[in-house]
């Protein structure tokens, strides 16, 4: 059956909304979006779009609008002036994943963000998640420049799986646009290579899981990659310690690479040394004014 994508504005949705998100985020309601706020966002600008398989909920995404505003600044622009609308929880059943139904909800936020005549939707991610990275970058054409330490302010215990990084998603932008339409993002790992794209934290293969290798000086090159491994999560449940060590080593190199100018513009997967491996493609000369219309 065709999956459908809709507005949640009912109460029972709401609800239904809630248990969704537990699929991902466990029982623990500090996790969850409850249903009143849920009700308060689609009802006052915001969106809830759920995805349905019949009349299963199946994938999830919301979103309200925001600013990034300092009110307190003294030389505060009006909120107006910069609105955006901030993405939040979404999610879909693990029985319904890679049938693109994540590309879909994003592409009918974005469809609602034009509507509200608002250009930029944001959103956090793990850095160390390579299938959210293909679609966040790859495939929705978002980019990237900052890297926020312990974004959730977490006690120090759980920091280091709070750090995030920070989509910047430009939904009129021409990149955008040809994203939406299957176009675009076509560059190759091995044609990044073939420029001599420099690998800023070269893995070092194992028999099962890469390890974090030595960080190079910031490159004075137009692109530069970034290594993560592409089964993080197997890799943490296997291996907590060897995660850890990924952990810190990416809380190093992004912040270093994004002060010296460069921006993640795209993430590439492909066979390198007989195995899969996955990149952050960062550019250090992009167009900022193309970027933003």
């Amino acid at each position: 059956m065709e999956i459908v994508i809709r507005r949640l504005l009912r109460a029972a949705e709401h609800d239904r909304a809630v248990e969704l998100q537990k699929s991902y985020w466990g029982e623990d309601a500090n996790h969850l979006a409850p249903r009143h706020m849920l009700h308060s966002i689609a009802h006052y600008g915001g969106h809830v779009l759920g995805a349905f398989d019949g009349d299963q909920l199946v994938g999830l995404v919301m979103g309200f609008i925001g600013t990034d505003i300092d009110v307190d600044a003294p030389d505060a622009r009006p909120a107006m002036a910069n609105l955006l609308i901030m993405s939040k929880r979404m999610v879909v059943l693990p029985a319904y994943r890679g049938r693109n139904i994540g590309f879909r909800l994003k592409l009918a936020q974005r469809d609602l963000a034009i509507k509200q005549a608002i250009r930029l939707v944001t959103w956090s991610v793990d850095p160390l998640l390579a299938p959210n990275a293909h679609l966040n970058i790859r495939k929705l054409g978002g980019v990237i420049q900052r890297y926020a330490v312990n974004y959730f302010e977490l006690e120090e215990a759980a920091s280091l799986r709070a750090d995030r990084l920070v989509v910047e998603w430009w939904v009129t932008q021409r990149r955008v646009s040809e994203r939406a339409q299957g176009r675009g993002g076509a560059l190759s790992l091995q044609q990044y290579f073939d420029v001599n794209t420099p690998i800023v934290n070269r893995a070092l293969p194992t028999h099962e899981w890469l390890r974090p290798g030595r960080v190079t000086d910031v490159p004075a090159s137009t692109f530069a990659l970034i290594e993560i491994p592409g089964r993080f999560r197997e890799l943490e449940a296997a291996d907590r310690g060897l995660a850890e060590e990924w952990r810190f080593q990416i809380r190093d190199v992004f912040p270093q690479l994004f002060a010296a100018g460069y921006i993640v513009t795209d993430f590439v997967s492909g066979e390198f040394e007989n195995r899969r491996r996955s990149f952050y493609l960062l550019s250090r000369h992009f167009d900022e004014d193309e970027r933003r219309n």
